[in-house]
């Protein structure tokens, strides 16, 4: 049985049903990174050695973005699965696929937690991390490694929950988590002097709740999603079609991560006020990203159950009302974020004007273009919503992935500066937004051929 968090996508106006599923997300995101901030800005303020803290936590994103993205990657899989699923109205499709699901989400999470545990020490060496802060970024991510399954388990429930249309659950859940996150931020750094494994320790324990109120959610009141532990198993037609759409998605994603690795080794190589600069705007520049990215989201669940349905010609008005949208919240935001990146980046680090400077070179190059990263997104989750996952994972890749790491071994070897660097992230952007649209068309052309053809060949 249905419950009224869900949401019928394949009828009604569409852009008010959009706007409604995409501003929790919008609120979900900002919060997590206002939470990810508070765990920066307290390091940054209340640590000792402020800056080898600072850098410390925001260097290794990217390297933990390595691991977390391949398997975000796959709960992406699971919404479109499950989106499909729901919009052709066959509930025990919907109840497997949730199921394999939350179990892919439990094993991989503890099989990569133990990966990453081991394993990050020499990668952080392999980025060229300063020795003065190689300890610290070791020590943060064992901490946050050890709450990789809870987070997956998370993730997982809530793009189940996002697959039909419900944004609102886990905002709260989200809401809760991050005030923990805020709290035991401040008891263990603060209070006790536990300075960087404070900050890892307190974003696991908050992440233990998030899992803990999702799953609950999904096993007391999911509806038509509903989750019960004694069905849990891996069925194999519903983890080929997750893998399907999900791998080329956690692989893309992963192999951003290797480009990013390689930026963020190239700009370890400035030093510790560059990194921290850097770290402090990429951390501004993710609460446009993430505003961005929820409308990717919208537009992937959307384009999810508008497919399953059948409804194609509503897609295509999601695909256009989604891109219009993300251009004018990416583009706004963007701009109102550089003009105001001062004060912004003086939250991080008052006061020290270097920092600051470093800072601001950076949001120069990503922030004010920073709309065309959210179109190239938008065109990604309506291609993936359709089904097709591998041919905008090689257009990503190709078009940004790959054309970043060419730009750092050939323009930026030749002009080793840092607004050389950045400047590899909008031309990027560009290439791949226009490979984007050229699949989308022929994918829309294509299978609106083929409906016509099914159509014409039913009995009068």
């Amino acid at each position: 049985m249905s419950n009224r968090y869900e949401m019928d996508m394949c009828s009604g106006p569409l852009f008010g049903k959009m706007l409604r599923f995409a501003l929790p997300l919008v609120a979900s995101g900002i919060l997590q990174l206002l939470f990810n901030a508070a765990d920066i800005v307290v390091v940054g303020r209340f640590a000792e050695n402020g800056n080898d803290a600072l850098a410390a936590v925001s260097s290794t994103g990217a390297l933990i973005n390595l691991i977390v993205n391949l398997l975000t990657g796959v709960s992406v899989g699971a919404s479109v699965v499950v989106s499909r699923s729901f919009g052709a109205g066959t509930k025990e499709a919907v109840s497997r696929a949730v199921h394999t699901a939350i179990s892919v989400a439990a094993v991989g999470g503890v099989i990569f937690g133990i990966f990453g545990f081991l394993t990050c020490g020499h990668f952080l060496a392999m980025m060229d991390s300063p020795p003065s802060v190689l300890p610290l970024s070791t020590l943060y991510v064992r901490i946050y490694f050890c709450g990789l399954p809870v987070m997956m388990l998370y993730n997982f429930g809530a793009a189940v929950l996002r697959a039909v249309g419900d944004t609102r659950r886990p905002l709260i859940y989200l809401t809760l988590a991050g005030i923990l996150n805020v709290v035991l931020n401040m008891i263990f750094v603060i209070c006790f002097d536990m300075g960087v494994a404070g900050v890892g320790l307190a974003t696991t324990l908050s992440q233990c709740l998030s899992c803990v109120l999702v799953l609950r959610c999904l096993m007391v009141n999911g509806g038509t999603v509903k989750l019960s532990l004694k069905n849990l198993r891996i069925y194999g037609a519903e983890l080929l079609q997750i893998i399907r759409v999900g791998l080329p998605a956690g692989v893309q994603g992963s192999l951003f991560s290797v480009s990013n690795v390689l930026i963020q080794s190239s700009i370890n190589g400035f030093g510790n006020v560059v990194m921290a600069g850097n770290g402090a705007a990429a951390n501004i520049e993710g609460f446009v990203y993430i505003a961005m990215n929820s409308f990717h989201h919208t537009a992937l669940n959307f384009t999810g159950q508008n497919a399953g349905a059948g409804k194609l010609d509503r897609v295509r008005r999601v695909a256009l009302i989604s891109a219009v949208t993300v251009t004018v919240v990416g583009g706004g935001l963007g701009l109102l974020c550089y003009l105001a990146a001062e004060p912004l980046l003086g939250i991080y680090r008052p006061g020290e004007m270097e920092v600051i400077a470093a800072g601001i070179e950076r949001m120069k190059y990503v922030c004010v273009p920073y709309f065309l990263c959210g179109l190239m997104e938008i065109l990604v989750g309506v291609m993936r919503g359709l089904g097709h996952s591998v041919v905008p994972m090689i257009v990503s890749l190709l078009g940004a992935c790959g054309f970043r790491i060419l730009w750092i071994y050939t323009i930026f070897a030749a002009n080793p500066t840092a607004d050389v660097l950045y400047f590899s992230y909008p031309v990027s952007w560009l290439v791949t937004v226009l490979g984007h649209t050229v699949c989308f068309i022929f994918a829309y052309r294509s299978l609106k051929r083929r409906q016509a053809a099914a159509l014409s060949s039913l009995p009068a």
